[in-house]
């Protein structure tokens, strides 16, 4: 498989999922974000609408980027599954993991991408955050109700 893949199956009724693999390199953050555009013309969505969904997956690909695999030597992956009523976003990777308690408990103490996670929260109607089987890799999946 090349460097970088974008695939797309399904029928829109049904839902339809595009895949895209990307190093984890922060230059190739923005082809998620490009894919994110291409789908809100096949579903429309508002321009607010749009401007969040794509700051909530550059901070998931971020936390991918920053913190799974060192020198960038890895890849993120990124699927996007497009509901009738809504959008799924799900970034994984295979790098060093993380604990997902460890994340940002209160306003007062944020932690480095602890605020990430918290924008995230705050623009999707639900978050789903794993660590990884074993400490091996990360998962951080959205939902976005249209």
């Amino acid at each position: 498989m090349s460097e970088h893949a974008i695939t797309a199956t399904g029928d829109l009724d049904l839902g339809r999922t595009v895949r895209l693999t990307i190093p984890a390199k922060p230059e190739y953050i923005t082809l998620s974000r490009l894919a994110l555009a291409g789908l809100s013309r096949v579903r429309s969505f508002s321009d607010e609408t749009l401007a969040d969904l794509k700051l909530a997956l550059t901070e998931a690909c971020s936390n991918s980027v920053r913190h799974a695999y060192e020198n960038g030597e890895g890849h993120v992956d990124i699927s996007f599954e497009l509901r009738e009523d809504r959008l799924i976003v799900e970034v994984t990777d295979g790098g060093t993991g993380f604990e997902p308690e460890q994340e940002a408990k209160s306003d007062d103490v944020l932690s480095e991408g602890g605020l990430g996670i918290t924008i995230i929260r705050s623009i999707a109607d639900e978050v789903e955050i794993d660590g990884g089987a074993g400490g091996k890799g990360s998962r951080l999946r959205f939902v976005k109700l249209l």
